[in-house]
């Protein structure tokens, strides 16, 4: 299936229909300028309790703004009609922490038991910065924005435990303080950056060798800015090797209705 010319312009629910029919974009950053962006992570529901915990106790990369009954997919109080075993890109299934299966399609991988987990994303304020001035380089070049795995352990909940992942953005030197004020605002889609400057400080050797995603060119005067990633998650399936897990295919969201200068857009997307 051909891909729109202008994904930004798109409304929520004309993008989930495209996805649902097997559209397949290289990421959906850039997708339905303005509304909210999620990851996934379904769980059995023995396993849903950890999670939770583990969201609760990292709330940088794990901002969590949904959740479903166990087998249920329709977030209805985040996009009504939506069904999460279709309305994503691309899924990761895993088991026992390897990864198994990455399919357009999850229909025939939900189980009764899933609980699902829809985590803030930081594609969600990725207009504001723009607005704001702040060039948003994975866009403009057309790629997903590259996510690493750093050596700053997450705070272990029950049986899951793995490291904080990051993604990463080149800003100019002058503009990183207005990147930090205008992602502070948006503590349910990671907020701002854990890190400015020097990747070895977070454990990461090689920035043009992210763990998922792609690299991102820089250019003159730019200097490497990192926010939480709901990649996280996923980082501790594949750490704590519960049996089973279900996820988004990273950089391929779940888009909501959820306007982002609306209610919430700032704070709990909770109630």
């Amino acid at each position: 299936m051909s891909l729109p010319e202008e994904p930004a312009v798109l409304a929520p629910h004309e993008a989930r229909a495209l996805f649902r029919a097997g559209a397949l974009p290289a990421t959906t950053s850039g997708w339905c300028r303005g509304y909210a962006q999620a990851n996934l992570l379904a769980v059995p529901r023995d396993l849903a309790f950890d999670a939770l915990l583990f969201a609760c106790r990292n709330p940088g990369p794990c901002p969590v703004i949904a959740v479903t009954d166990p087998g249920g997919f329709r977030p209805a109080e985040l996009a009504a009609g939506a069904d999460l075993r279709t309305d994503l890109p691309a899924y990761r299934i895993y088991e026992y922490g390897l990864l198994v299966a990455e399919v357009p399609d999850a229909t025939g991988y939900w189980r009764d038991d899933l609980v699902a987990f829809l985590i803030g994303c930081s594609f969600s304020f990725e207009t504001a910065l723009a607005e704001a001035g702040v060039p948003v380089r994975h866009m403009e070049q057309g790629r997903n924005v590259p996510m690493y795995v750093t050596d700053r352990a997450c705070r272990p909940a029950g049986r899951l435990a793995g490291p904080l992942v990051v993604s990463m953005r080149p800003i100019p030197a002058a503009l990183v303080d207005r990147a930090v004020e205008v992602s502070g605002r948006y503590r349910t889609m990671h907020g701002p950056p854990v890190h400015i400057g020097d990747p070895s400080a977070l454990g990461i050797a090689d920035l043009d060798r992210p763990d998922f995603g792609d690299p991102v060119a820089f250019e003159q005067g730019d200097v490497p800015v990192f926010w939480p990633c709901g990649v996280t998650p996923q980082a501790a399936v594949m750490a704590s090797r519960p049996p089973y897990a279900v996820t988004h295919s990273p950089g391929r969201m779940f888009i909501t209705d959820q306007a982002m200068n609306g209610p919430g857009a700032t704070g709990s997307m909770w109630g």
